[in-house]
């Protein structure tokens, strides 16, 4: 093998597989980078059984041919070269690749290339059926309103992950931990013809990784194609591949109440700093719980914490509806409220123990449902 390429772009693309590359090495192979030759292109893969990533960029390819290098080593290697071009090329004398750059020369050693579980990639099949195509921005606005809300713990696996689901009118995606849920919708700008509705539930690290990938300035389509147990994102050059999560995710629907009692409109940045300060009291509680108190005219929100002290503050705000005090976990009001998008939003209520709504003023696509916490 023998190949010559743009630094610049051999960066990204180490860059971008490099996410896939895994550090828990079960099997040694998984920590490496699989480099092939492939129409005038060079191929970088890596995959941790998980998540697989695939990057293309162009090449001068004088020996066409395939290796596998260390991942950590490479990445570090080609972050620090000099100069504006990269050879690497293969050694007829031991396992080692030779990669030079201006008047660096270095010799990596090589992982047993027929040991790598290359990708193929869903999107190569020409009968697939399951076919979706969104624009990026798009779905990364879906990813960052809603993932924030699914579930750390392992315990239920479902809740792990995001609800991506297809409707006759939009697309929307979907993430709760049983004490929380997100729902955000999207109309699809593009006309995604003979596609029928489906639900397909994706891991969070996954779309937060896929999400940090999307970084174009401007919009570009990205090809969602899934089958049983995977789901790929093909945009640009990158083909990115994961696991699906298996399971019946619970209708979200009936968590949403159909109306509030009361409804109050707070100004976000006011509300996030006071809630914030106030959270403060409450971080070393077992609940983080914070209390408040809507009035006609303000709320005051409290924590009061034995071990550290007092915390009071009150926020002006336009209420209709009935008084009403309830509390709250309050880094699931944080992360709402750093999520909205909107200067201003609805803060809707019933009772003190039934789920409340925050969402912003003026867009029905963006629900963020709370749960209340019981307090003495």
């Amino acid at each position: 093998m023998k190949v010559t390429c743009s630094k610049n772009q051999l960066n990204h693309a180490v860059q971008t597989v490099q996410k896939a590359v895994t550090t828990k090495a079960t099997l040694p192979i998984l920590s490496g980078i699989y480099m092939a030759t492939e129409n005038n292109k060079l191929v970088l893969q890596a995959t941790d059984y998980e998540i697989g990533i695939s990057c293309a960029i162009d090449a001068q390819i004088d020996i066409p041919g395939k290796i596998v290098l260390s991942g950590r080593y490479f990445h570090e290697l080609v972050k620090k070269l000099p100069g504006e071009t990269v050879e690497i090329a293969s050694s007829t004398e031991d396992r080692t690749i030779q990669i030079t750059a201006d008047n660096s020369r270095f010799n990596l050693l090589t992982l047993p290339v027929e040991e790598f579980p290359v990708l193929k990639p869903l999107t190569d099949k020409t009968n697939v059926v399951n076919k979706l195509i969104i624009k990026d921005n798009l779905l990364r606005d879906l990813i960052k309103r809603t993932v924030f809300a699914c579930a750390t713990e392992e315990s239920r696996p479902i809740f792990t992950g995001a609800l991506l689901e297809l409707t006759a009118d939009d697309v929307r995606m979907i993430a709760t931990n049983t004490h929380r849920l997100a729902l955000k919708k999207s109309i699809l700008e593009i006309n995604n013809n003979n596609n029928t509705p489906f639900k397909i539930v994706i891991p969070s690290k996954v779309l937060n990784e896929l999400a940090r990938l999307l970084s174009s300035e401007l919009p570009v389509d990205i090809t969602i194609c899934w089958e049983k147990n995977r789901v790929a994102f093909l945009f640009e050059n990158v083909y990115f591949e994961s696991r699906i999560i298996e399971g019946q995710y619970p209708d979200y629907n009936r968590v949403i109440p159909p109306n509030f009692a009361t409804i109050a409109t707070i100004n976000t940045a006011l509300f996030m700093d006071a809630v914030e300060r106030v959270s403060l009291m409450a971080k070393d509680g077992e609940y983080n719980i914070i209390k408040f108190q809507f009035c006609v005219d303000q709320v005051i929100i409290t924590s009061n914490n034995p071990d550290i002290g007092k915390a009071y503050e009150t926020v002006p705000i336009t209420t209709d509806g009935t008084e009403i005090t309830i509390a709250f976990n309050a880094k699931y009001v944080i992360d709402i409220l750093k999520n909205i998008g909107a200067s201003e939003l609805h803060f809707s209520l019933n009772t003190p123990l039934s789920p409340a709504s925050i969402r912003p003023i003026n867009d029905d696509n963006y629900t963020y449902i709370i749960t209340p916490v019981r307090t003495n």
